[in-house]
C-alpha cells in the first residue's frame, strides 16, 4: 500500500495534489534559501502569535510551505511522499486536500490559541499528522478487514506521537491538533455508509460513460 513503484511521470499522473503540494515546498524552500529575498520570504510566512493577533492572518497558512532546514522538509516531504498517494487515491482529490488543509490551518489555529504570544513555527508537520490521522480513522473502521493496514498505521502514528514529545524544537501542539483533525474528517469521510454512496456514484459515472 505504501511501496512506491510508480515512475516519475506515472506518480504525476496519478496523484497530482500529492505531486503539486510536493513540489510547493520544494519550491519555496529554494527561494528561502535566495540571499535577502529568502530571509524576506521566510519572514513574511512565518508563523509568529504576535503578529497574527496584530491581524496577520495569513501566518495561519503560510507555515504549511516553509521549512526551518533541509532535514526538516525531508522528513516532511517523504512522508508526504510515502502516504499522501493512498490517501488521494481513496478520497479523491478534493477530500484529500480538505484533510491536509484542515489539519494543518487546525494545528496552526490551535498553536496560536495556547501557546505564547512569541511562539514562532513553521512546517507542515501539522498536515502530515493529518493525514496519519485520517488513516488512523480508517484503520477504526476496517481493522477486522484490512489488518496489514493496522499493522502498518498504528506503530508509525504512535512512533510518531512518541518522537514529537522527545524530539527538541518540535512544534507538539500543531502534531497532535493536525492528528486529531485528521481523525475526525476520517471518521466522517470513511464511514461505511459514505462510502457505500462514493462506490454508488463512481458505478453510475461509469455506465454514463459507457
Amino acid at each position: 500500500m505504501f511501496v512506491r513503484r510508480e515512475n516519475f511521470k506515472q506518480y504525476i499522473k496519478l496523484y497530482p495534489v500529492v505531486s503539486i503540494l510536493l513540489a510547493l515546498n520544494i519550491v519555496i524552500f529554494i527561494l528561502t534559501g535566495i540571499p535577502i529575498l529568502g530571509d524576506q520570504l521566510f519572514n513574511l510566512g512565518i508563523g509568529f502569535n504576535l503578529l497574527i493577533s496584530e491581524g496577520e492572518y495569513w501566518r495561519l497558512i503560510s507555515p504549511m510551505f516553509l521549512h526551518a532546514s533541509f532535514m526538516h522538509l525531508l522528513f516532511n516531504m517523504f512522508s508526504l511522499y510515502l502516504f499522501g498517494p493512498e490517501l488521494e487515491r481513496l478520497t479523491g482529490k478534493a477530500r484529500f486536500l480538505t484533510i491536509y488543509f484542515l489539519s494543518g490551518l487546525v494545528g496552526n489555529i490551535v498553536t496560536y490559541l495556547i501557546q505564547d504570544w512569541n511562539y514562532m513555527s513553521v512546517g507542515a508537520s501539522g498536515a502530515i499528522y493529518g493525514i496519519l490521522g485520517a488513516f488512523g480513522a480508517l484503520v477504526y473502521y476496517t481493522k477486522n478487514l484490512l489488518p496489514q493496514l493496522k499493522q502498518i498505521i498504528l506503530p508509525i502514528i504512535v512512533i510518531g506521537v512518541v518522537m514529537t514529545f522527545l524530539q527538541a524544537n518540535i512544534n507538539v501542539t500543531a502534531h497532535i491538533a493536525g492528528l486529531v483533525t485528521g481523525f475526525i474528517i476520517g471518521l466522517i469521510y470513511f464511514h461505511p455508509k459514505r462510502i457505500a454512496a462514493w462506490k454508488k456514484k463512481k458505478n453510475k459515472n461509469k455506465l454514463k460513460v459507457l
